[in-house]
């Protein structure tokens, strides 16, 4: 595991990627929203190590992603299950499918559709504006200090910004 953290920098990039700072979490996380829950099942899909998976599993439990939930006594297993919180990251994974369903299919087009039960149409995931709707492309977006930014770097952060 990495042993340096970004849970406390002033960035929600950092932050986010402190989380899913390998390439099997988001990969887990994946899973859990196509319906999977059981460790073995992960495993099945994924065929990543126990080792790691178990790793992954316990930071996502850890971090309020997920949360296990026991459905055998007799041995003990448990149930992977995504929180609030984990659910509200599915817009993350959209908005990085749609990206490599663009940049990275190789001619031949997305591997995977979404279609939208509420219209029952193909959709593209898009990120946009929550107060015009306008799609957010970053010629047009700037950025400025929020009240989460700490009080000691804001002098440094709008010298240099």
């Amino acid at each position: 595991m990495r042993r340096t953290s970004f849970s406390r920098w002033p960035c929600s990039v950092a932050r986010t990627v402190d989380i899913l700072g390998d390439w099997w979490t988001p990969l887990v996380l994946r899973d859990a929203f196509a319906g999977l829950a059981r460790f073995d099942e992960f495993q099945r899909s994924l065929g990543i190590g126990r080792n790691v998976l178990t790793q992954r599993l316990n930071r996502l439990v850890e971090v309020g992603i997920m949360e296990k939930s026991l459905y055998s006594e007799h041995p003990p297993r448990f149930e992977y299950l995504l929180t609030e919180r984990g659910r509200a990251f599915y817009p993350v994974l959209a908005a990085i499918t749609a990206w490599g369903d663009e940049w990275l299919d190789g001619g031949h087009g997305a591997p995977v559709s979404m279609r939208h039960a509420t219209c029952g149409k193909l959709t593209t995931p898009t990120v946009a504006c929550s107060e015009c709707g306008e799609p957010l492309v970053a010629a047009e977006v700037s950025n400025e200090l929020g009240p989460g930014y700490p009080e000691r770097w804001r002098e440094r952060a709008m010298a240099t910004g």
